[in-house]
């Protein structure tokens, strides 16, 4: 078992294969050039899977794949069946855009993938498009469809932006709803990569625009989880996810590990070590592991004021989330 220092119990381990995407999101990386990044900066499948059987053997039980886009790394269901074959029961989980996601969710699934979880900010193809800066909405919907039909298990992540998205809460929750699918909707987390005038949207208000629709209570949810889960009059849950509120770091159990080797301890901060120098041995993987989940910190510097408003005084984060995987 790992456990931090504030008493946490870290069991989750996101690892992203690669920094580069197909999308560039206003929120994420809007002037980053297309790019490859070299191969031999990368670890290969082989680096992380030894990485990851560590990681397992010390008490992780949940692995998430994301990026920048995952599925533009070449063989990744290769990857996710070496993970799988280890360990079958391994909550194993996958982050994308879903671009590239109707042609592979089926080698996906058949390679031991169990759940998904797809970026979907807008229906409204002009939307999509400004904060894509891809014409790819049809493609993300139609992937969507491929992972339901594949029979994945299947959540939507959707940033809430001021003024850029807070008019679609309405029709995002009901085509989910529609689906049978989980909605989590996120506040936008601030950081020095995105759009400088991007403007977080609190959850308050997507609570609001949903309570004028639907009756909704706020149900018990997991201790880990990221999100804080809501049903309305039918059952139907769907969840918010807020960085600004120190229940978010409270309960945090994840450590992400970067294409580069890097593994970080917290989304916020830019602390991390790397284990290329310890790949080739277990002993010293386990005590690089050891060593960053002791130095978690325990909380990140996003904030609400004392008016439980957004705290546009807290400092800006400078983590790329492409590189983490957000």
């Amino acid at each position: 078992m790992l456990v931090d220092s504030y008493n946490r119990e870290v069991d989750y381990l996101r690892v992203s294969v690669t920094q580069r995407c197909n999308f560039r999101c206003q929120y994420c990386m809007p002037e980053k050039p297309f790019e490859w990044t070299p191969k031999e900066q990368l670890l290969s499948y082989e680096e992380m899977f030894k990485f990851i059987k560590v990681s397992i053997d010390n008490g992780v039980k949940k692995i998430r794949i994301t990026g920048g886009e995952p599925l533009v790394r070449d063989d990744l269901d290769k990857f996710i069946k070496m993970i799988y074959d280890y360990k079958s029961d391994i909550d194993l989980a996958l982050t994308t855009n879903g671009f590239l996601l109707k042609a592979q969710v089926k080698k996906l699934k058949n390679a031991g993938l169990k759940r998904i979880n797809i970026s979907l900010d807008s229906l409204e193809k002009e939307t999509f498009w400004y904060l894509t800066k891809k014409d790819a909405l049809e493609t993300v919907l139609s992937g969507i469809e491929a992972a339901l039909s594949e029979g994945l298990f299947v959540k939507i992540n959707t940033v809430m932006m001021k003024d850029i998205n807070e008019h679609e809460i309405i029709s995002l929750y009901e085509y989910a709803k529609q689906r049978g699918i989980q909605i989590r909707f996120i506040e936008y987390m601030e950081n020095e990569n995105a759009t400088s005038y991007l403007k977080t949207l609190p959850s308050k208000y997507v609570l609001e625009e949903i309570s004028k629709k639907h009756l909704i209570d706020e149900i018990e949810k997991k201790e880990s989880s990221a999100a804080k889960l809501y049903k309305d009059e039918s059952g139907f849950v769907f969840g918010i996810i807020e960085p600004y509120d120190d229940s978010f770091c409270k309960s945090c159990n994840r450590i992400r590990l970067s294409a580069e080797g890097d593994l970080i301890p917290c989304l916020y901060f830019e602390d991390s070590l790397n284990i290329k120098s310890a790949i080739k041995s277990d002993e010293r993987l386990e005590e690089v592991l050891k060593t960053v989940v002791k130095n978690k910190p325990e909380k990140n510097k996003w904030s609400y004021n004392t008016n439980n408003n957004i705290d546009t005084t807290s400092e800006v984060s400078s983590r790329a989330f492409y590189f983490t995987g957000g």
